[in-house]
């Protein structure tokens, strides 16, 4: 069976906030509930191994969290420094280990990562993944979607070959219209960034789904059980926001079964 791992459920910055002393920072630099390095999941499968959503600049840490070395493989949602701030170390651990490392990525994504680090490519084989990827029983398709005021990112969806089970992973998105929200359609499970329950800012200024309107979104797109990651400091995970049942907000090391048989761990999403 396949699981996912949470291995950082973070915005860019991270709780705690470096200058913050807000209760929720305080509680995460006590080693609480609320810590978050920045947003990855970690997908293994015993026909494909090891697969990372995202490489930030945490991806140390969350290897030797781990106790892994390396990965078999790496997708990219977007070229933002808090998803790809790692490449550089895994980067220099693929050459003292003697093996090129495999990342996938939209082209657009693999031109602007290389645009900042051109050199990654003498130890990173970068991949296009501008259609349908074969990832051991899972059958992936990255799709592009609106990141507000940072421009675009990607999310993929994953379909199980066997049994159809679908899961995606939206980590950065905001406003998705009815093209963007098709591939939310018909999902077991939705990994969605929500960086704050209600954000008080300005429209035209985010980059992320806020809780609420991330509710709203389900109840359009109906996945049987949803995640939420990505989150700032505004969010309290010592608090009961009282959320719908099969909606959750991840944890870090939150470990969930997916595929075929991954709906029977039911209890994962107790709130």
């Amino acid at each position: 069976m396949a699981a996912i791992t949470f291995w950082g459920t973070g915005d860019a910055m991270g709780v705690p906030r470096v200058y913050c002393g807000c209760a929720v920072c305080e509680e995460a630099r006590g080693g609480g509930v609320n810590r978050r390095l920045r947003s990855s999941v970690l997908l293994e499968d015993w026909d494909s191994g090891l697969t990372l959503i995202d490489c930030g600049p945490d991806w140390g840490r969350q290897m030797e969290a781990a106790g892994l070395r390396n990965v078999d493989r790496m997708l990219i949602t977007h070229a933002h420094f808090d998803h790809i701030g790692g490449l550089v170390e895994w980067a220099d651990a693929c050459r003292w280990l003697g093996r090129k490392g495999e990342a996938y990525a939209p082209s657009e994504v693999i031109g602007a990562v290389l645009e900042r680090f051109p050199w990654l490519d003498r130890h990173i084989d970068f991949r296009p993944a501008d259609g349908p990827l074969a990832i051991g029983s899972w059958s992936v398709a990255a799709w592009r979607v609106n990141h507000g005021k940072n421009g675009y990112a990607y999310a993929y969806r994953f379909v199980e070959a066997n049994t159809g089970y679908a899961w995606a992973y939206c980590s950065d998105s905001i406003g998705l219209n009815e093209r963007e929200k098709a591939h939310l359609h018909g999902l077991d499970l939705l990994v969605l960034g929500t960086s704050f329950f209600e954000e008080p800012y300005a429209y035209e200024t985010r980059s992320v789904y806020d809780v609420k309107e991330a509710l709203e979104l389900l109840g359009k797109v109906q996945p049987k059980r949803t995640v939420f990651t990505h989150m700032s400091h505004d969010i309290d995970l010592t608090r009961d926001y009282v959320l719908p049942d099969g909606v959750r907000f991840a944890e870090t090391g939150l470990r969930l079964p997916v595929g075929g048989r991954g709906e029977a761990e039911k209890g994962c999403f107790r709130n």
